[in-house]
């Protein structure tokens, strides 16, 4: 920046010589010189050049990145977006380029999690890489190749934009080295909105409400609950979900995290207090579609006793389901018109307001000033607002504001991460595969069809549980 700068000289002498020549016709004098000082004002412009403003924000590398101080470079990103997601993810990027002259190259592929592990044993990983889970964060963490995140990014900023839960979820020996861009979640409950409308159905604040619901329901001839969990090899992960998620409703998330490291056994007497809610629910006929025999015979997709047909109601009311269920909703019912969703009430005052889903981590591979701004863009809401604004994207970044999604749905999910005092993922997903995959949902089958009771089944999971 050049500047013109004004200076002022004063009281400056100056000599004037002052001719007195006299009226006589006599003979001419010797001139007289006489000494006056006058004080005079100079204007003199100089042009100087300004400093440039030292780069500012709460992230340093990122505004340094915004300075231009990285122009230039080149930073790669690998990971399991793919299709339209990767369009997405990539078209997220491009006003950091934009604003820094930094390119950023994302791949995606469906192959990811074998090839991310090939590429860094090799010793060539990408500067960045985003995973669909917590685990391969771990893994490459306690091996000494991910770089952590604590020891460049500013953590009191990073407090104010997440949870503790979404921190915890990626520290690792003490130190963070996952970021959460992208979450989703499992603590919602569909209904179909014109019909709840008219019948005068009030959203459930709380377990108390929601109890006081399916009993009006049914007082009314209708059945609360649809449930199908069919699905082939992998019935019985739609009631572990359940499990896991009254689990965090009556019990600190310490017991939850410790469930799912096998510090306490599988059949802890929280699991059994769980399981007594869940079975309070679905062991009950009349709030549940097809009973139990439905829960285990009914394809886990399908949604249409949801909605009303041309000749009757509903035949059931509600359906606790993930995010991606109105993928399967039936030809001409919309998500947002003919169907919503409210979050799953909390139980226990004193656990808050818990939230059961997933997540994609982020982690650095490469240590180098470009890739740290990167990493600091990721984690702020101006890193995800193009996608946000697209559509399809759920943030767990608590700054992002509402107003920003793109259609209620994704506002109202949005809104339930963003009040969440607790985000949990997937507990049969972490667990060792033989036991959450495996036992686990097994166990769920044995217990849902009657054959074996609480006890014995929470027993048979502990006693699979592999020794170390």
């Amino acid at each position: 920046m050049r500047t013109k700068l004004i200076f002022t000289l004063s009281a400056v002498s100056l000599i004037i010589v002052m001719l007195v020549t006299a009226c006589a016709p006599a003979a001419t004098p010797t001139p007289e010189k006489i000494q006056v000082t006058v004080p005079v004002e100079v204007t003199r412009v100089v042009t100087v050049t300004a400093p440039t403003p030292a780069p500012s924000g709460p992230y340093e590398y990122l505004a340094r990145a915004k300075a231009g101080e990285f122009a230039g470079t080149k930073v790669t990103i690998f990971g399991v977006y793919t299709g339209e997601d990767a369009q997405r993810f990539s078209a997220a990027l491009v006003p950091f380029e934009q604003a820094t002259g930094i390119d950023v190259e994302f791949e995606g592929s469906a192959d990811f999690e074998t090839l991310i592990v090939v590429r860094a044993e090799s010793g060539n990983p990408p500067d960045i890489a985003q995973f669909s889970q917590p685990g391969l964060v771990k893994k490459f963490a306690e091996e000494g190749k991910l770089v952590p995140l604590d020891s460049f990014m500013n953590m009191d900023q990073l407090k104010k934009d997440y949870i503790q839960s979404w921190l915890d979820l990626a520290t690792f020996n003490g130190h963070l080295y996952g970021l959460f861009y992208r979450a989703a979640t499992k603590s919602i409950v569909w209904y179909p909105t014109p019909q709840f409308q008219e019948a005068g159905y009030k959203i459930p604040q709380t377990w108390e409400e929601l109890i006081a619901l399916m009993d009006q329901m049914v007082a009314n001839g209708h059945t609360p609950w649809c449930i199908p969990a069919e699905h082939g090899g992998s019935t019985g992960w739609v009631i572990t979900d359940w499990v896991e998620d009254v689990l965090l409703r009556t019990a600190p998330p310490e017991i939850y995290d410790k469930w799912v490291s096998h510090e306490i056994p599988f059949n802890h007497p929280a699991i059994k207090e769980a399981m007594e809610y869940v079975a309070q629910i679905m062991f009950n006929e009349k709030y549940v579609y097809g009973g139990r025999k439905g829960i285990l015979t009914i394809w886990v997709g399908q949604t249409a006793e949801l909605f009303p047909t041309e000749t009757e109601g509903p035949r059931c009311w509600m359906m606790k389901q993930a995010g991606w269920i109105p993928a399967f909703f039936p030809e001409g019912k919309k998500a947002g018109v003919d169907a919503s969703f409210f979050y799953f009430p909390p139980i226990k005052p004193e656990y808050g307001k818990p939230v059961l889903g997933g997540g994609d981590p982020i982690g650095m591979f490469n240590d180098r000033p470009e890739v740290r701004a990167v990493m600091e863009y990721l984690a702020t809401p101006e890193g995800c607002e193009v996608w946000v604004k697209t559509g399809g994207f759920i943030s767990p970044n608590r700054s992002v504001p509402l107003e920003w999604y793109a259609n209620e749905l994704d506002r109202l999910q949005g809104e339930i991460l963003k009040n969440a005092d607790v985000f949990r993922f997937d507990a049969s997903d972490m667990m060792p595969p033989e036991v959450g995959v495996g036992t686990f949902w097994k166990g769920m089958i044995d217990w849902v069809s009657g054959e074996k009771d609480t006890d014995t089944v929470l027993q048979e999971i502990e006693n699979s549980w592999p020794k170390q």
